[in-house]
């Protein structure tokens, strides 16, 4: 089984194709309330053990750090955390599941996919778009929900934010299914 990884430290989504590259499972690990980095980095290996005891992991594709600044998005310090966190996850989850794991660059997953991004349409965000095309792939998906308590917005039902690093994952995932079968 192939299993994609979008490791981030608010939270962390995996997805699980079988080689044929159908969807076995996927979720979210929501980290954004634990402060500490190793506490983070203990609760995903706590569910990449859980994993690895329902599942028989053949290949690991993980999303490659961001690599640039993003005016507004990320700073140095941003970028260090990301970098440490993931290269934390990525040597454990190779400890427990005893793969090496191959870094995909999300725009190349994508290529790969064929999951084109109209930059110029600035009606949805790019992870928006990212999860309505692999909703479509999947023929619709469950998407976990969450209704805002406050705000003008108060009542309205939007999706989960780790809804998004699912996508991520399936997205990667899918993508490394693909260089599996060049």
């Amino acid at each position: 089984m192939i299993l994609g990884l979008d490791i981030s430290t608010s939270s962390t989504g995996w997805s699980l194709l079988s080689l044929d590259g159908t969807l076995i499972e996927q979720a979210c690990i929501p980290l954004g309330k634990i402060n500490s980095t190793l506490q983070k980095t203990e609760r995903v290996i706590d569910e990449l053990k859980s994993i690895r005891k329902k599942y028989d992991i053949s290949h690991i594709f993980i999303e490659e750090n961001l690599q640039m600044f993003r005016p507004g998005l990320s700073s140095a310090k941003v970028l260090i955390t990301l970098a440490r966190f993931n290269g934390m996850v990525t040597l454990l989850s190779y400890q427990i599941l005893g793969i090496e794991p191959e870094f995909l660059n999300v725009n190349m997953a994508r290529k790969l996919i064929n999951l084109k991004i109209n930059k110029k349409d600035k009606s949805k965000t790019t992870k928006e778009k990212v999860l309505e095309w692999v909703d479509a792939d999947l023929g619709g998906y469950s998407w976990q929900m969450k209704t805002l308590k406050s705000g003008p917005r108060k009542g309205l039902e939007i999706y989960d934010p780790g809804c998004y690093d699912v996508a991520d994952a399936y997205v990667i995932a899918k993508a490394g299914h693909k260089t599996l079968n060049k």
